[in-house]
Formats: C-alpha cells, sequence, structure tokens
C-alpha cells in the first residue's frame, strides 16, 4: 500500500512538474497544454513501456528452443515468486547488466546481456533474474518507464521552450527570466524525482529478488561484478538512450556512482552490506545452503547443495558460467 502511494505521489509530482514547465513558457494556456500531453504521455507509457524500452535497447527474444537454461530459469524463479513466466530477452553487449520492464506481470519481459551470460556464474544469474522479478511482481517497471518518459519529456519541453517565445507571452509571470529558468531547472528538478524512484526500489528488489531466489550472496556477488565490469565495457544502447539507464540493475553508463541525489542507482556497496546482512538473517552461507523461504517446484533446477545448476549442455563446469548461444 505505500509503495503505490509513494508512487502515485512521485508520478503526481512529475505531471504537476511538466506542468509547471507549461505555464512558465507558455503562460495559462501552456499549463493546460502541458497537462494534456503529460496525460497522453503517461497513456501512452503505459500501454508502451515495454515495446518502447526493449525496441531502444535492442534486445532480441528468446524462445525456450534457444536458451533452454536460461528461460527455464526465468520460468522457475517467476515460479517462486508467484508470477507468470515473462517473456525472456537478450542484449547482445559485452557488458553485463539486465533489467525488466512491462506495464503489469501479465505483460512483462526480463532483458539480460550477452555479457551476464557470459561472465557470471550460474547462481549470480539467477540473483539478477530474481532481482528483476522482484520489480515486477512490486510493479516498479512501470512506474520507472513512466518516470523516465516524463522525464525525457520535460527536459525536451524546457529545451524547447524559448523557440516556442514563451518569454513575450504574457501570461507568464516572470516572462523571458521565466522561460529561462525552466531551460536549466526543469531537467534537474525532473531527474532528481526520477532518480529518487530509482534508488529506493533498488533496495526493496535487492531484498525482494533475494528471497526468491534463497541466496542473497550470489546477487551481493553478481552486484559486485556488473558494478566493476560495467565501467569497463560500453553498453551502446543505453549510451544513447541514458533516460532508460536506471531501469537496468547497475548503472551501465559512466560517471558518479555514489548514493546521491543525482545518481540512477545507489551505492553497490551499501547495496551488497543490506544483501549480506539479509543472508546473516536467513541463515544463509555463501553457497547458497540454508533455510529456503518459498517453497520450490519439484522440478527446480537446484541441486541439493542449494546452488543454481543448468544442464551440462552449453556450461562449461570449471567456470559454472552459463554458456547459450552467444558464446
Amino acid at each position: 500500500m505505500f509503495n503505490a502511494f509513494r508512487t502515485f505521489v512521485l508520478l503526481a509530482g512529475m505531471t504537476a512538474l511538466f506542468m509547471a514547465v507549461g505555464y512558465f513558457i507558455g503562460g495559462t494556456s501552456g499549463m493546460m497544454i502541458a497537462f494534456l500531453f503529460a496525460a497522453a504521455t503517461n497513456v501512452f507509457a503505459y500501454w508502451n513501456s515495454d515495446k518502447m524500452v526493449l525496441r531502444m535497447q535492442n534486445a532480441v527474444p528468446v524462445e525456450r528452443s534457444r536458451a533452454p537454461e536460461l528461460y527455464d530459469m526465468v520460468d522457475t524463479l517467476a515460479q517462486r515468486a508467484g508470477l507468470p513466466t515473462p517473456a525472456v530477452y537478450v542484449i547482445e553487449t559485452d557488458q553485463p547488466n539486465a533489467f525488466a520492464t512491462g506495464r503489469d506481470p501479465k505483460n512483462a519481459a526480463v532483458a539480460v546481456s550477452s555479457g551476464l551470460l557470459r561472465q557470471l556464474e550460474t547462481r549470480e544469474v539467477a540473483g539478477v533474474v530474481a532481482h528483476e522479478l522482484a520489480h515486477i511482481k512490486n510493479r516498479d517497471t512501470l512506474t520507472m518507464t513512466v518516470t523516465a518518459t516524463l522525464a525525457g519529456a520535460i527536459s525536451a519541453l524546457a529545451q524547447f521552450g524559448l523557440f516556442f517565445g514563451g518569454g513575450n507571452n504574457r501570461d507568464n509571470p516572470l516572462g523571458g527570466v521565466g522561460a529561462l529558468l525552466m531551460v536549466f531547472l526543469a531537467p534537474i528538478a525532473a531527474m532528481m524525482v526520477q532518480m529518487a524512484v530509482s534508488r529506493t526500489r533498488e533496495y526493496e528488489a535487492d531484498k525482494d529478488g533475494a528471497e526468491i531466489s534463497g541466496d542473497p550472496l550470489a546477487l551481493a556477488s553478481a552486484l559486485n561484478k556488473i558494478a566493476t565490469l560495467a565501467g569497463r565495457q560500453v553498453n551502446v544502447a543505453a549510451e544513447r538512450n541514458p533516460a532508460m539507464a536506471h531501469m537496468y540493475i547497475v548503472n551501465p553508463l559512466s560517471g558518479q556512482r555514489m548514493d546521491n541525489l543525482f545518481s540512477t542507482h545507489p551505492d553497490t556497496g551499501n547495496r551488497i552490506q543490506a544483501l549480506q546482512r539479509l543472508a546473516a538473517e536467513m541463515s544463509v552461507d555463501d553457497k547458497g545452503r540454508g533455510p529456503q523461504p518459498r517453497p520450490r517446484p519439484a522440478s527446480s533446477g537446484r541441486d541439493s547443495g542449494g546452488g543454481w545448476r543448468v544442464p551440462t549442455a552449453g556450461r562449461t563446469e570449471d567456470d559454472g558460467n552459463v554458456r547459450g548461444p552467444w558464446g
């Protein structure tokens, strides 16, 4: 209930900010136009958020016949989370990363990079997938996508403000000064709200995802590896569409990683520490062994030691990595 209320407040704040930009650029008429545009943007994002994000990140759909190990992993974890199995996508990039999208659990998708499958161990991949399923279960994906869409629209409206002649509008109380302020301040304000949405929900998805997989330390290890490798490997699609960067489990862009209002994600070290505390509470060791919070299906894909495994075909026993058609 609290999450739903917070989401409503944040989205209402974004819409109000959109209207404020319209007011300072075009007066009362500009505010009304901005409100209608904000409403239309929300509707568009609701019905098309998954398609838009997947297309912008060059994600390709993967059927079970192409990657049975990955698909079965997603399917089993979705059952544990009480979710329909989402569509599975792969992003062709060496950078290890992942995100989830979709307007609701019945219309959701999980996308993982080929670099994630090659460079992380199976337990770590499962931890990442469980994190993304937690976003779907908590309905974060819709909120984050709509917020990103509105933030981008606000920035665009502010940048075009001067071209629309807002400074000459008699209904604009601050004249050209107001339009100029909006050009610089609106994108910053929009980014602050967008980042607030992402940062708080990442902590919750870490916790819920660890409970779904029953292996908090696997997710902690995955976050450490992804954060390290993401800084060395460029995600071209993410760099071209930075407004979608907060959708990923770890920031795919170069820049600050500090736990502050202007970062797209919480500090990775803080997230790892939280997961380590959760592992202690769950009495789970670094091999994923310990009490499991949710019963698993009879065919779960887990071995007797509690760690994730996949069929030996397509997987090398020496490194424990998932091997699919991407390498």
